[in-house]
């Protein structure tokens, strides 16, 4: 029996979709009409996702379809380019020129490759070494700390995640109260969330500075060490520009080395626990799509970074390159500054200005071809990184859903179930993004590390150089020719002795003094100097004079023979052109002691006050304001009054040899007198090397170079030398004026219209002897 309702609508239901378990009654009827009515609405609202997304696919179908045509067009461009540059490079490098083989071999690491080989990360190793000593370090505090708010970080956000879904599902469900509870979660998660990142940003910079903290201490140390900071530009010619290795490069190297450390920490450790969250939410609403999904995930990941590393231009060569050329330019700079009054002497402006822009265009250049390079290399990681990997993820959503999802699950349709796919979507969603920009981040590290191995490099290079300089290995580029060349090999691969005497005397036996560019100027050499032999050097520029002093005070290594030199606290080396330290006036006098020193020797400022007086300097207290006056004495005192500063040192430190290299050459000449008596006065021997001949009388012993690479040694007698030297100058005077009377008797013989019989000679007429 039929029974019909008027005002009813019959269609087929679904009793467990609507909740009906028994006979339904009116009230029944009602509620299930009003649920039937939400559900239609929830599934045209699917509906329009659906088709919102197909249209989304379909417009990422063209615009994929699109650049893959680019693309293609661009590698195919970009391959016949590389392989013009090949056989340009083949052409080029089929018959080299003479010359640029010589260019080649006398510019050290010329032809150096800078890549991410197994040096590299020996060079790094040893590096790492040094920045992290060991487990009880402050660093490794620092890198342990760093790391855990990495991995807290990363954890918030798989939660932060997990909260996105479940606010989406609160509202899918219209769940007001589940809602607010998830906001609650959200805005209580945020504060933890925003400190932590702070956290990591701080930790990145301490840890960066105590990098370079470390590594600073650890090339000071080398720098300062058996005289390194003079060797390194006066016997090797391997660094250029010391200054940029030891604070821009060191700067560098750290920075980049804990900007990785949090570049590459981090989105590894967020690939792995996203990439696992991914896979259980799959396995949890699939049978088999984890897998499917995972594998997917690891195929994009290993396919974009093999294509990446193929067309990858070598980075750490380009930024070893701008480093380099950045410190010529800041050298260029540094000598117009350390030269710029003889420069404007010499109205020398346009020579330097094409100097600087020369150097500057150089770099810029070189930035313009970096810039260049990486168009390609960017353009193809956006293509992946941005559209590929959209791909990938949209496959990663949908694959469990349309091919793997569990049959109890696609049978029934609740609205339970729609919430829970919507939840799981946007937390897929938001893991997705988030995997998607730590590998992403990966990506583009490997970038970073390529410039990671150009500065670690040029700081590995750097270390190498001081330890070789330290411990006297030096390679010096210089021209060699012939026999001449073959001479100077055989001498700079031999190695004299060097020994300090207890007694405080000076010895030479068989010593070659030999520049660093291996020029010999005297090949044996032999002398002995006892205290109270005070010693005048003699003869041309260039002869070897203070050559000899670099010998002596073991700043140029010895290629033959033994030296017995004095312990270094025994001798004072005092230039034409003293150095002035930063510091007071005192620091000045008693360089390179420091105050502390001062009071350990017993002595106070009216010792140095009587000091002062014996150099004529007395007025400087009072003229510029007392002993701790700070100035920048270099521009405040005169040439004379430097030179005096440096005597005044002399007087203070009390050594038994003084080294004085044309030390008064700004001085007067009764001033000087005075010093030099006092010298000797107070036990000093003198090893001078001056052209005033009112000095000899201060001295008892000479040694006289005459340039040519012969020397003699022996007694100074000063008073038949001082007669010498007069009558030479008297006969210079005579003969100078010859040349004027000739060309006049020329004059006068035309005048008058006869001959000379001095002139009819080649030459003057001989002295006569007695048998004409």
């Amino acid at each position: 029996m039929k029974c019909q309702l008027r005002g009813v609508r019959w269609f087929p239901v679904d009793r467990r979709e609507i909740g009906i378990t028994s006979f339904p009654t009116r009230t029944d009827f009602h509620q299930a009409d009003a649920r039937m009515a939400t559900a239609s609405k929830e599934r045209s609202f699917i509906q329009s996702l659906l088709g919102l997304q197909n249209d989304v696919l379909g417009r990422k179908k063209i615009l994929t379809g699109g650049s893959l045509i680019a693309f293609g067009i661009v590698a195919v461009g970009w391959y016949k380019k590389q392989q013009q540059l090949k056989e340009a490079r083949k052409k080029a490098q089929s018959a080299p020129k003479s010359d640029e083989k010589e260019a080649l071999a006398a510019a050290p690491g010329a032809n150096k490759r800078i890549a991410l080989n197994r040096q590299f990360y020996e060079q790094l190793k040893g590096l790492i070494k040094i920045v992290l000593p060991g487990v009880k370090s402050k660093e490794f505090f620092l890198l342990a700390l760093h790391i855990g708010f990495l991995i807290v970080r990363t954890f918030l956000s798989i939660y932060i995640a997990t909260l996105d879904g479940e606010m989406v599902k609160s509202i899918v469900d219209r769940n007001g109260k589940e809602f607010l509870w998830s906001i609650a979660k959200w805005i209580g998660v945020a504060f933890p969330a925003t400190y932590v990142n702070a956290m990591i940003r701080y930790l990145e910079s301490k840890l960066s500075i105590a990098f370079r903290t470390r590594l600073v201490n650890h090339v000071y140390a080398l720098y300062m060490t058996n005289e390194t900071y003079y060797r390194i530009g006066n016997l090797d010619s391997r660094i250029n520009n010391a200054d940029q290795c030891l604070t821009e490069d060191v700067s560098r190297f750290c920075s980049s080395l804990a900007h990785l450390h949090s570049q590459l920490s981090k989105p590894i450790l967020d690939v792995i626990l996203m990439t696992w969250q991914l896979a259980r939410i799959a396995s949890k609403k699939s049978e088999g799509g984890g897998l499917v999904t995972s594998s997917l995930t690891v195929g994009v990941i290993y396919l974009t970074a093999k294509v990446l590393k193929w067309i990858q231009p070598n980075f750490g060569r380009l930024v070893a390159k701008q480093a380099q050329l950045e410190g010529d330019l800041r050298f260029v700079h540094s000598r117009l500054i350390t030269n710029s009054e003889e420069i404007a002497f010499y109205r020398g402006h346009k020579i330097e200005e094409q100097v600087l822009k020369s150097s500057y265009l150089n770099l810029v250049k070189h930035m313009n071809h970096i810039f260049t390079t990486s168009i390609f290399y960017t353009m193809m990681e956006g293509f992946f990184m941005k559209y590929i990997w959209s791909l990938a993820g949209l496959g990663v959503i949908s694959i469990p859903v349309f091919f793997y999802e569990k049959p109890e699950l696609s049978a029934v349709i609740t609205t339970d179930v729609i919430s829970g796919r919507t939840q799981d979507y946007i937390t897929s969603k938001k893991l997705l993004m988030s995997g998607a920009e730590a590998i992403e981040r990966i990506m583009l590290a490997f970038k970073e590390i390529t410039e990671l191995a150009g500065y670690t490099a040029r700081v590995h290079d750097m270390i190498s150089v001081f330890n070789d300089v330290k411990n006297e290995r030096y390679e010096k580029t210089s021209i060699k020719n012939g026999e001449e060349g073959s001479k100077k090999d055989n001498i700079m691969d031999k190695r004299g002795t060097l020994e300090e005497s207890s007694e405080g005397h000076i010895s030479f036996k068989g010593v070659p003094i030999v520049s660093p560019a291996g020029d010999i100027l005297v090949e044996s050499m032999d002398f002995n100097i006892k205290p109270g032999q005070h010693l005048l050097i003699t003869g041309p520029n260039g002869c070897g004079k203070s050559s000899l002093f670099r010998i002596l005070g073991g700043l140029w290594p010895t290629f033959g023979g033994h030296v017995v030199k004095p312990r270094n606290r025994d001798m004072f080396y005092i230039p034409q052109r003293p150095y002035l330290p930063i510091g007071d006036l005192r620091d000045q006098v008693i360089y390179p002691d420091t105050p502390a020193d001062m009071k350990s020797k017993g002595i106070d400022d009216s010792e140095l006050n009587s000091i002062l007086d014996w150099v004529n300097l007395g007025h400087i207290r009072s003229r510029e304001g007392g002993w701790d006056a700070v100035n920048e004495w270099k521009d405040v005192l005169s040439g004379g009054e430097k030179q005096r500063i440096g005597m005044a040192r002399l007087f203070y430190h009390k050594p038994k040899y003084a080294i004085l290299d044309e030390c008064t050459s700004a001085v007067s000449i009764d001033v000087e007198g005075k010093m030099y008596q006092h010298a000797i006065d107070i036990g000093i021997t003198l090893l001078t090397v001056t052209h005033r001949p009112s000095l000899w009388k201060y001295h008892n012993f000479l040694l006289q170079f005459d340039g040519e690479g012969g020397w003699k040694f022996g007694d100074l007698n000063a008073d038949a030398r001082l007669s010498l030297k007069e009558e030479k100058t008297k006969l210079e005077q005579s003969l100078s004026g010859i040349p004027k009377m000739q060309t006049r008797l020329q004059e006068l013989c035309q005048i008058l219209g006869e001959d000379s019989v001095v002139l009819q000679k080649e030459s003057l007429p001989s002295v006569p002897t007695e048998d004409q």
